[in-house]
């Protein structure tokens, strides 16, 4: 038997003898379970219960949603998101956000995991305080005032002892006080140590982050108003980004990280994990090689600025792609695009089909406005590039716009013959 399995009998043998009226042996289960096994007995919780209620009778459901969103907890939700759900995404777990009476606001997760955890009733508006549901991570952590992890048997409510969960309380920064829990549930994953070490490790991350805006709120004169950001990719070989606010200046992106960035903001509804893979490579990349690269981009960029499932921008981005699309959809003028889609950068050195997929986009605007249009001076600028020199319709409309006897009349034709030749038309 393995030591794993070998401690989850002894906790289990310790129970069912504390459940009888036996005082289990002190090495058989760690003294903070055991002690909270005792408060749930002294408070009357039933051991049997299949599950914990849900907190209907003090507040409607529109109530609670009220009640949660302006839940300060709730203010640092895309934060965790952020940190936790990418790694958890495919694990069977499910990331909890409680207040500070342990009833969850947030249940999040893959639907299948959220699913499996309704089957206990932990779901949003459930109260799983040590004093209804008894020895539970979220509520043992609100008794305690610190992290805690909670393993399999040593729940006091048999149907939840095949769960492990791990949690921390977190703390407002100004006055100390619990503002609730941030949890993570699940099976045999939850039982590692390393469970707690990162949900110690995120509310340590959202502790500081509430401290910096309790700053910025405090003294006005360090408050900047979270503005847009601005990305430069069509400049050569460096792609460039920086945020309104940002006293590090401008920051210098990996091509991957620009790719994304461009993608999120061409697909303003977001994107899931498997639909970005697909856009960043012809053999879709593994889900963990585009989680890891959010991870890093956050870190590189802040933490805010990727919202999670699906991926989506969380700033207000412009971007040198962006402003040539609104110009050629606004009819402004042509010849400035050509010159700027001839310069090349992340557009025409990008293998990744969806950024392929948006230049081949732009390219075939901007030459429907240049065919339609069939301003000589343009025509021959987009002929003359790298992107019109072959555009076969595009050689027929300036001839067609010059003048017969005209010199570069002349020249067109001869392009005409030598395309049709080429291309057998």
């Amino acid at each position: 038997m393995s030591d794993s399995a070998s401690a989850s009998s002894r906790v289990r043998r310790a129970y069912e003898d504390f459940l009888t009226g036996i005082t289990p042996p002190a090495d058989s289960v760690r003294s903070v379970v055991r002690d909270s096994w005792v408060r749930s007995v002294t408070r009357g919780v039933n051991p049997s219960v299949s599950a914990p209620e849900t907190d209907t009778a003090s507040m409607t459901a529109a109530e609670f949603a009220e009640y949660r969103d302006a839940h300060p907890i709730t203010a640092v939700r895309p934060l965790v998101q952020s940190l936790m759900l990418d790694d958890i995404a495919d694990s069977g777990v499910v990331v909890a956000l409680t207040d500070q009476a342990g009833r969850l606001l947030w249940v999040e997760g893959a639907t299948d995991a959220r699913d499996k955890a309704a089957n206990i009733n932990f779901i949003e508006g459930s109260l799983w305080s040590e004093e209804v549901a008894g020895t539970n991570a979220p509520g043992l952590a609100l008794a305690v005032d610190r992290g805690v992890q909670v393993v399999g048997p040593e729940h006091f409510a048999g149907p939840v002892q095949e769960w492990s969960c791990a949690a921390a309380p977190v703390h407002d920064p100004i006055t100390g006080h619990v503002i609730g829990v941030i949890d993570v549930t699940g099976g045999r994953e939850v039982a590692a140590p390393f469970a707690l070490a990162a949900v110690r490790s995120v509310v340590a991350a959202v502790e500081r982050e509430m401290q910096s805006r309790a700053v910025d709120l405090a003294d006005p004169a360090t408050f900047v108003a979270p503005g847009g950001a601005r990305l430069t990719v069509l400049a050569g070989n460096t792609h460039r980004w920086r945020r309104e606010g940002d006293a590090s200046g401008e920051r210098t992106l990996s091509r991957r990280h620009a790719e994304i960035l461009l993608l999120l903001q061409a697909y303003p509804e977001g994107l899931s994990t498997e639909q970005l893979a697909t856009l960043l490579a012809e053999e879709s990349l593994d889900p963990v090689t585009v989680r890891a690269e959010i991870s890093r981009l956050r870190r590189d960029l802040g933490t805010d600025v990727v919202e999670s499932r699906p991926y989506r921008l969380t700033v207000d981005l412009v971007s040198d792609v962006s402003e040539i699309r609104d110009r050629v959809a606004g009819g402004g003028e042509l010849g400035s695009v050509i010159d700027e889609l001839g310069r090349g950068g992340l557009l025409a050195e990008s293998s990744a089909p969806g950024i392929t997929e948006l230049f081949e986009e732009i390219r075939e605007d901007v030459r429907s406005r240049v065919i339609a249009e069939g301003d000589v001076g343009v025509l021959r600028k987009w002929t003359s590039s790298a992107h019109g020199r072959d555009d076969l319709a595009a050689w027929r409309r300036l001839e067609h716009r010059l003048a017969p006897g005209h010199p570069d009349r002349v020249l067109a034709g001869g392009r005409i013959r030598l395309l049709d030749k080429r291309y057998g038309v």
